[in-house]
């Protein structure tokens, strides 16, 4: 077992957390903003104390935080970032080729030389990403791991987080929309201000339980392989 939550609480966002993650699983997160989401991440990053309850976390941790601009001047090159990731031990020479092999996973090998301040916003993405694999990561907490991609490179992230997951990774995504990970997540955990619910796609992305989760009606259909909630 890689992760586990017991009778876990933040309060107010979220209570009675009970969960567990095994090597090779995907389980996605989803709900609204302001519930919780990214505070579960940084409640096994050990960043945010729990209320009560339990939270274990067993093996590397590799993380993908939320996107933010990199500082506008920052004088540092793409590689030499995740050069930092793969070598942290001081006086130790960096495996320049284990740096070139993980740009290249992630599909940045064409930005490499290029300073991190002059990238965009979806490329900056891409780098985090390789930084985040550096020490082969037990556990991958994503936090909204595909925003300011487009659609080619939101399928290239889900497919490379899909790859870690067959080499028997466990990961975790935050994500405020379920289609671009359908094909992939074995479970979810849909937080709401009123609760939450874990179960497979079927179990949780359904008119019937949302409508419980949220105390309205919500109707949930499928159009075209995608889920539609309204």
């Amino acid at each position: 077992m890689l992760l586990e939550f017991h009778n876990a609480a933040v309060e107010p966002l979220w209570e009675n957390l009970n969960l567990t993650l095994d090597r090779g699983e995907f389980l996605a997160v989803l709900g609204p903003n302001g519930v919780g989401k990214s505070t579960l991440l940084n409640a096994v990053l050990g960043r945010r104390q729990l209320s009560h309850g339990t939270v274990r976390a067993n093996g590397r941790i590799g993380f993908i935080p939320q996107q933010r601009m990199f500082p506008e001047h920052l004088p540092i090159r793409a590689r030499d970032l995740v050069s930092l990731a793969v070598e942290h031990r001081p006086f130790h020479r960096v495996d320049q080729l284990r740096v070139d092999e993980l740009l290249a996973k992630v599909g940045a090998s064409g930005i490499a030389k290029l300073r991190v301040s002059n990238l965009s916003g979806g490329q900056q993405q891409l780098i985090r990403q390789a930084q985040a694999l550096a020490n082969e990561p037990e556990l991958l907490l994503c936090d909204e791991p595909l925003l300011s991609l487009d659609v080619h490179m939101q399928q290239q992230a889900v497919k490379l987080l899909a790859e870690q997951c067959r080499q028997g990774t466990g990961v975790v995504v935050v994500t405020h929309g379920i289609n671009p990970v359908l094909d992939y997540v074995d479970r979810l955990l849909y937080i709401t201000p009123h609760g939450h619910v874990l179960g497979s796609v079927e179990e949780v992305m359904n008119s019937k339980t949302l409508s419980e989760l949220y105390r309205t009606p919500v109707s949930v259909t499928r159009l075209n392989g995608k889920i539609v909630v309204a």
